[in-house]
């Protein structure tokens, strides 16, 4: 790495003198303008809007424009009177719980080395900072501009952390904040299960950045004159849910089953068999969907009624009938005589 800076933290009546490094790097993929064509790098000529000169460095000064078309014009003199902090010096105002410090407040991070003998007073600043639990609030004058920064331990090495100034940090005037949305407790707590069931430890490196592995490889691909290989489509992200509970429950299965785990019965419960918030918005769902259903299954049971009672009399009549045809056959039996039959003769004799 090389140093982009170098100053002296100013520590009570301790100075020590270090070198600053930028602690972070872009890995975005970047490109230049060219000529489609024939490939010609794109060139931009600094112009005078007024007289249409082209304008060099040395000419160029800075202009704050104060509406209506005018201009105020500041040169490297007054810049120059302005009341920075000493240019080369880290200047520690007090030490704060870490926590107090918001996040949004972050801007970019240096790594801070010790030079030549100062690495003993650096160690000294680096172990107490461990012990008290607290982060430096500094200021420091980078690139023409005073920050604040807060000075913290990271793997042994002090990081330099430029803040923005409170004034930098918007204030979300959302519609939806001044609105009385009231959140069902079963929702709460399905909600809840799906942040449990999605909870893990922070590991950075498990994370990549797809769109820049994607982009890589159609630019190898284009130097080698090889065929693109198109990347796997991503997986739609689901439409708006009508039915949060579900989508919340759908959520919460779909996270266990990419974790390798049992959808969850017995952990849904709480000791004793007494049923926990989420088992309790499950029967209420399923009372209120067993009531819509009754009206239904009335409906129902009334038509089977009515046809088993149609039924009934055409059961009756074809049992009177077959009773009727019965009767009508004995009757003819009685009055039809039984035929006599003749007596066999016995067979003649011969001599």
């Amino acid at each position: 790495m090389r140093a982009i800076w170098k100053g002296a933290v100013s520590f009570g009546l301790v100075s020590i003198a270090v070198k600053l490094y930028s602690a972070t790097e872009e890995k975005d993929i970047r490109f230049h303008q060219v000529h489609r064509a024939d490939g010609g790098r794109i060139r931009y000529k600094r112009t005078c809007s007024v007289c249409g000169e082209e304008v060099t460095y040395d000419d160029i000064a800075k202009g704050y424009d104060i509406g209506g078309g005018e201009m105020v014009i500041l040169t490297d003199d007054d810049f120059a009177e302005l009341p920075l902090t000493t240019s080369h010096a880290i200047d520690v105002l007090e030490f704060v719980p870490a926590e107090q410090v918001d996040p949004i407040l972050y801007n970019k991070a240096y790594f801070l080395e010790p030079e030549g003998t100062a690495t003993k007073p650096y160690v000294l600043l680096r172990d107490a900072l461990v012990d008290s639990e607290r982060v430096a609030i500094v200021k420091v004058a980078l690139r023409q501009r005073e920050q604040l920064a807060t000075l913290r331990v990271r793997e042994g090495v002090l990081l330099l952390n430029t803040m923005l100034w409170p004034d930098e940090i918007r204030t979300p005037a959302f519609g939806f904040l001044d609105e009385d949305l009231k959140v069902r407790p079963p929702e709460l707590a399905m909600a809840s299960s799906l942040i449990d069931s999605m909870a893990g430890e922070f590991e950075p490196e498990a994370f990549t950045d797809d769109y820049r592995a994607a982009l890589q490889e159609v630019i190898d691909a284009k130097v080698e004159g090889r065929e693109v290989v198109q990347p796997e489509a991503p997986e739609e992200a689901p439409a708006a849910a009508v039915d949060l509970m579900a989508a919340l429950k759908a959520s919460v299965e779909r996270a266990r089953a990419a974790r390798g785990e049992e959808p969850a019965r017995d952990e849904e419960r709480g000791r004793g068999g007494e049923p926990t918030p989420i088992t309790s918005a499950r029967s209420a769902r399923k009372e209120a969907a067993e009531a819509a259903e009754a009206p239904a299954k009335k409906a129902a049971q009334k038509k089977t009624a009515a046809k088993k009672a149609e039924k009934k009399p055409a059961e009756k009549k074809t049992a009177a009938k077959k009773a009727a045809q019965k009767k009508t056959e004995k009757a003819a039996e009685k009055k039809t005589p039984a035929r006599k039959t003749a007596p066999k003769k016995a067979p003649r004799k011969t001599a």
